[in-house]
């Protein structure tokens, strides 16, 4: 599976290595992707999603139900 959030479609960036003789290399920034269970109580179920770190940050402000219905309205999450 690739590396992209499931909830905000987060995914690796392209950019360069400088080196001190500011000698230029391609190089991909990578998004931070953890691994993580919630509970939804709306579906009284267990859903394990992929996300971004800043993603899970949303998630601790606002509530999983509410990021649900956000990604949903963007077209991420359709599970």
């Amino acid at each position: 599976m690739s590396r992209v959030c499931e909830l905000t479609g987060k995914k690796a960036m392209v950019g360069n290595n400088v080196s001190h003789a500011l000698n230029r290399t391609k190089r991909k920034f990578d998004a931070n992707l953890i691994k993580k269970r919630f509970y939804i109580p709306e579906e009284d179920k267990w859903v394990t999603l992929k996300i971004a770190a800043s993603t899970l940050k949303n998630i601790n402000k606002k509530g999983i139900s509410a990021v649900l219905k956000e990604a949903r309205e963007n077209g991420f999450y359709k599970k």
